[in-house]
């Protein structure tokens, strides 16, 4: 009963987080509206399993960067008013991570669509 607990906390956690980025990050709502796109490109052109594996694990990816992005922001924000000259590089470099995972997304989404457009 205590590792339920335990999780059902975390869970909790997990939720809360989701939640603040869903509702005060634009980045993050514009990759949900993206990211639901994309499922409904998944049903309407019916893509194959393996290729829906591969189009979550990218939507997922970009997510996660988001993520990572978002809590780098708000730690390197914790230093204010003494920000180091790092602070700007750590978030420019979080940005760049997001965005070289959102140019591999694009890359595969073609990949896997415009075939599907094609035919």
């Amino acid at each position: 009963m205590r590792r339920f607990k335990s999780f059902a906390i975390s869970l909790r956690h997990a939720i809360n987080g989701l939640s603040y980025a869903v509702s005060n990050e634009k980045n993050f709502q514009n990759e949900i509206i993206v990211a639901c796109l994309v499922i409904a490109a998944m049903i309407f052109y019916k893509v194959s399993p393996s290729e829906m594996i591969v189009l979550f694990l990218v939507i997922m990816g970009v997510l996660v960067m988001e993520l990572l992005n978002t809590v780098m922001e708000r730690i390197a924000d914790i230093l204010k008013p003494k920000v180091h000259p790092y602070v700007r590089v750590i978030k420019d470099l979080m940005a760049a991570s997001v965005l070289v995972s959102s140019l591999l997304a694009i890359i595969i989404g073609l990949i896997i669509f415009i075939p599907h457009i094609m035919a």
